[in-house]
């Protein structure tokens, strides 16, 4: 529930999606479902010691804040050239394709990239989830347990996202294009903001 670059990626694919806005946060969750499944995966294999290298944080952290400044600016253009006009009135930008807001057009892929771009993501899974995973004995051979942890989990992320979409989707058709554009351009603010940080703080880790 922590206000993070995946949270604020909702709200604007939410803001861009003029029909069925609301099922937003059930697709980027998907996205991100399936990435933490096979990260889940790789850590039973034995990939939390290398995500906790200090050599692994240095590379991902700046990686990561990159891609959230490129996708917050991308997002504050798609605004200065007018194309939010284009996204309010229609859901569409130009070329009848949906708009990219943050170059990323499909919120499945939106879900998977900009969760691989939070480099506090990955050393959340190796460190405290890679915790729970041991104290409740996850593994393949218990394969129930593993299945009831990562449905609990994704259910609580699929909760809270769909409410927030839903929410977004059923205010968006009580504001102005002018408020609109204001809220993408806050919204693309806070993913550089988001990018810079992450990608600075990697280097003040102990």
């Amino acid at each position: 529930m922590a206000p993070g670059p995946l949270l604020t990626y909702t709200i604007l694919k939410t803001m861009q999606t003029r029909n069925r806005g609301f099922l937003i946060g059930f697709i980027v969750i998907g996205g991100h479902a399936l990435l933490e499944s096979l990260l889940v995966i790789a850590l039973l294999l034995g990939l939390s010691p290398f995500l906790q290298h200090p050599t692994a944080i240095r590379v991902i952290g700046p990686v990561g804040g990159l891609i959230l400044v490129l996708l917050g600016g991308n997002l504050i253009l798609d605004i200065a050239r007018r194309r939010v006009s284009d996204v309010f009135e229609t859901g569409k930008g130009p070329g009848n394709t949906p708009s990219g807001g943050l170059a990323i057009s499909s919120p499945v892929l939106g879900g998977i990239i900009v969760s691989m771009s939070n480099p506090y993501w990955w050393l959340w899974w190796a460190s405290i989830g890679f915790a729970f995973m041991l104290r409740y004995r996850i593994s393949f051979s218990n394969w129930p347990a593993l299945l009831v942890f990562l449905l609990g989990h994704e259910a609580g992320d699929l909760i809270w996202y769909a409410g927030v979409s839903t929410l977004v989707f059923l205010g968006r058709r009580h504001i102005n294009i002018r408020v609109y554009g204001i809220v993408l351009f806050l919204c693309g603010i806070v993913m550089i903001g988001f990018g810079l940080f992450l990608g600075v703080s990697s280097f003040l880790r102990s």
